[in-house]
């Protein structure tokens, strides 16, 4: 009869030997598996569902969010991102709007548009938000220190933002909504992202 090798190995440790190996081999995986996920999800990204209409259509309630807190730790944030933040008021709260206005600059809200005056703009520039429909509420002027930042949300008849309780410092800014997976069918990737055209 041939003799074939089929390529099976066998253990030359005792039963309880393999088991405590086995359960100790789990213990490792388990510890490498926290030691690479615990810093993502504490430093890189992180989840968030989002609570509300403040942000419609651009995010309806109870849409499952993925934040970037990468990204702003080596580039600031930027006019149009969509960014998570502590609420001013109340550190334990976290807030989604839109970034309308960068340190240092001057923002005005009169005949429905919102006007930007900065070092390159000394006479000010309506923002382009042709996504927009909402007509929005005249507000005096307000200029941001050197690490504010003028937000608001989408929906702006519904949303309770800068124009209500003031500026976010960046210290508050937790990251930028990354990627969008839930629901399904409106998965994507930076969603709401908006690129102004007059700057």
């Amino acid at each position: 009869m041939e003799n074939t090798d089929g390529g099976m190995v066998q253990s030359q440790l005792p039963q309880t030997k393999r088991k405590g190996a086995f359960f100790w081999d789990l213990i490792k995986f388990c510890l490498i598996s926290l030691a690479v996920v615990i810093p993502f999800r504490l430093l890189v990204a992180q989840p968030f569902i989002v609570q509300g209409k403040s942000m419609y259509p651009t995010f309806d309630d109870r849409q499952y969010l993925i934040v970037d807190e990468l990204t702003y730790q080596l580039e600031s944030p930027k006019r149009g991102d969509v960014i998570v933040f502590h609420y001013p008021v109340n550190y334990k709260e976290y807030f989604i709007k839109r970034i309308i206005g960068l340190p240092n600059e001057t923002i005005s809200i009169s005949g429905g548009k919102v006007t930007i005056t900065n070092t390159e703009n000394k006479d000010g520039f309506v923002l382009d938000e042709s996504y927009m429909s909402d007509n929005l509420t005249d507000k005096s002027p307000i200029t941001l220190g050197p690490s504010e930042y003028f937000v608001m949300g989408d929906n702006r008849g519904a949303s309770f933002d800068s124009r209500n309780w003031g500026a976010v410092p960046k210290k508050n800014i937790v990251g930028r909504a990354f990627i969008r997976l839930v629901p399904l069918k409106d998965a994507s990737i930076l969603p709401g992202k908006y690129d102004y055209t007059n700057e």
